[in-house]
Formats: C-alpha cells, sequence, structure tokens
C-alpha cells in the first residue's frame, strides 16, 4: 500500500486538485473510490485510473497496488448489486435502484438484457462496459449464480479492464517532461468535458422526466365507450289484398 503527500506533479488548477487527491489517499483509497464509482457513479472509472495511472511515474503511487485495490473495490461494489438482485430478485432490485435516480432505468434494463442475451460471460465482458458495469451484477443475483463463479469473472473482468486504463495512463506518464508544457492547459479541457457530462445528465432526466408524465397521462387518460350498434327504426308494413 503507498499513501503519499502531494508532490510537484506539474498538474495546476482543478486538475492539480484531483492529483493532490489521489496521491494522498493513496492505493488503497483510489480502490475506495472504484468501489464507489461501482455503487454510485458519480465519476467514471475512466476518468480516475488513467489519472492514477499517470501519476505511478511521479513514484508516490504503485502500479501494483493500484491495479490490485482497484480490482477488489469493483468486485466489492460489484458484490452489492449482486446482493439485491438475489435477496429480491430481478423486477424488485430493479425497481428499488431506478428509485434512487442513481442509474437510470434505461441502464438498469441494458443490463438486464445484456445477462439475458450472453449469460455467465457478460458477468466478464460486462465489466468493461460503461453503463453496463455497474448494473451487470443484479441479473446475475437475481439468477442465483454461485457467489464464487461470480467472483472470479467480475475479479478477472475488473482486473483486466482496471489494468488496461491504468497501463494507459503510466505509459502516458513516462512522457511527463514531453508533456509537462502542456498540463496547465488541461483544465480547459476537464472543464469542458464536465460542462458536456452536465449537459447530458440534464437531458437525460429531462427526457426521462417527460416520459414519466407521458406515460402517467396516458394511464389517466379513460377508454372510449364502446359504440352502441345502431338499428332500423323503420317499421315493416303489411301489404292489403
Amino acid at each position: 500500500m503507498t499513501t503519499a503527500a502531494p508532490t510537484d506533479h506539474g498538474f495546476t488548477g482543478l486538475t492539480g486538485w484531483a492529483a493532490d487527491l489521489l496521491l494522498s489517499v493513496g492505493d488503497v483509497g483510489i480502490g475506495l473510490l472504484v468501489l464507489v464509482e461501482v455503487v454510485v457513479p458519480p465519476i467514471p472509472s475512466e476518468a480516475i485510473l488513467p489519472f492514477a495511472g499517470y501519476l505511478t511515474q511521479t513514484g508516490s503511487l504503485s502500479l501494483v497496488g493500484l491495479i490490485v485495490w482497484s480490482t477488489v473495490g469493483a468486485w466489492l461494489g460489484g458484490l452489492v448489486y449482486y446482493a439485491a438482485g438475489r435477496a429480491l430478485g430481478m423486477e424488485r432490485a430493479v425497481r428499488m435502484v431506478a428509485a434512487t435516480r442513481l442509474i437510470t432505468r434505461e441502464d438498469l434494463d441494458r443490463g438486464v438484457t445484456w445477462f439475458e442475451r450472453h449469460g455467465r460471460p457478460s458477468v466478464l465482458f460486462g465489466r468493461m462496459i460503461p453503463g453496463v458495469r455497474s448494473v451487470i451484477s443484479i441479473p446475475a443475483g437475481a439468477a442465483r449464480m454461485g457467489v464464487v463463479t461470480f467472483s472470479l469473472l467480475t475479479l478477472v473482468g475488473s482486473g483486466l479492464w482496471n489494468g488496461m486504463l491504468i497501463g494507459v495512463g503510466a505509459a502516458l506518464g513516462t512522457e511527463h517532461e514531453r508533456l509537462e508544457q502542456y498540463l496547465g492547459h488541461l483544465d480547459l479541457v476537464v472543464y469542458g468535458a464536465l460542462g458536456v457530462a452536465v449537459a447530458v445528465l440534464v437531458g437525460r432526466r429531462v427526457h426521462e422526466a417527460r416520459a414519466a408524465r407521458s406515460t402517467a397521462r396516458s394511464s389517466q387518460t379513460p377508454p372510449p365507450p364502446p359504440s352502441s350498434p345502431s338499428t332500423s327504426s323503420t317499421p315493416s308494413r303489411g301489404t292489403s289484398s
């Protein structure tokens, strides 16, 4: 385990604060961030882990420690949703998580569909797919997949994905001297990405709210009354002889 004080990493502004935070919490703390990201996905691991991998080149974080602890964090986070699916069943667990507004119903349904289509391998490969990674554990638990099997698939899938993300960041970190002149401008990229992320999130929430209101109105609209068959009121006339 490596826990280091902030060092002269070359980042400034928001990215400098994030770098100081990651260096302060160390490998185990980053593993905890990944656990939180799986259960309550505010910031994707695709943003955290490459940055942490980059910082391993300062000598303050351990490359192996990052991979191990981030994988353990992803596994523990997956167990939370696995337990919910196993205890409550598919539909109740999905409704419960959707009601928290932490994960959209669309993402939950995508995870269920992915599991129903691909079965056990979806737990392994789903760890590498944003939007599926956090929710694939629910159908696995609801399907009563063995906890040992689930754990092995989750550890392997998360380990491969986390190792790749951290490795990419570490590879960029070896070019620190060449990239250092650009680090001061990285905040502009981060602010732009945050703005886009917030706009997308707000847009999705507005779309979901409109869809929910439309569904509610449709369910409250009374059906039209049944049409009565037309009958002829003209009396029949007899003929006189």
